[in-house]
């Protein structure tokens, strides 16, 4: 799942004219399911919403607390269009979005899942698949992207790779005295 996290202080979801939902300070979450993702990545989405941290302590250190410390709200946006591509001219490819049965199951398994997390007052939610309009008033601002299929770094093993010729492979030793009364 990919999700773009808005530090708010308020945002609000219309449809058709008419107020859906919307919360005070919190985080905006726009969030996207993917044709691979699975309800681990929801899971693993709801972990990373609810413990990041975008706000500053009393004492002004910066990005040490998060939307449970401040007591904040989260307003979930379903957004599939995290997904596109633009590799080919200006028209947007979304064959990496998940078809609308998985996307509508997944989105409302995350949903309710931050909403057992946290507090089901706390988290409002947007219309799936619907033409809705978002307001928001950024703090600060900060935005944030997460996508939780991010291929691993793969760790070089040098073992495995060809030598050029001519080099050899050298061992150091290094030796150091250590005094007796350690050793007892």
């Amino acid at each position: 799942m990919k999700a773009v996290l808005q530090r708010v202080k308020s945002a609000s979801v219309t449809v058709d004219g008419q107020l859906i939902s919307s919360i005070g300070k919190g985080i905006l979450v726009l969030a996207g399911v993917g044709r691979d993702d699975t309800e681990k990545d929801a899971d693993t989405l709801v972990g990373r919403v609810l413990k990041a941290r975008l706000w500053p302590e009393e004492n002004g250190g910066q990005w040490k607390k998060n939307v449970q410390d401040i007591e904040g709200e989260v307003l979930c946006v379903s957004q599939f269009t995290l997904y596109a591509h633009l590799k080919k001219g200006n028209k947007p490819d979304f064959h990496e979005a998940a078809d609308v049965e998985t996307a509508r199951r997944l989105y409302d398994y995350f949903f309710q899942r931050l909403r057992a997390a946290y507090n089901a007052d706390r988290v409002q939610n947007g219309v799936f698949q619907a033409m809705m309009e978002v307001e928001l008033k950024n703090d600060g601002p900060v935005t944030i992207e997460i996508n939780t299929q991010m291929p691993k770094k793969e760790k070089k093993d040098k073992s495995k790779e060809p030598q050029q010729s001519g080099e050899e492979t050298q061992t150091k030793t290094i030796e150091f005295a250590m005094p007796a009364s350690l050793l007892e």
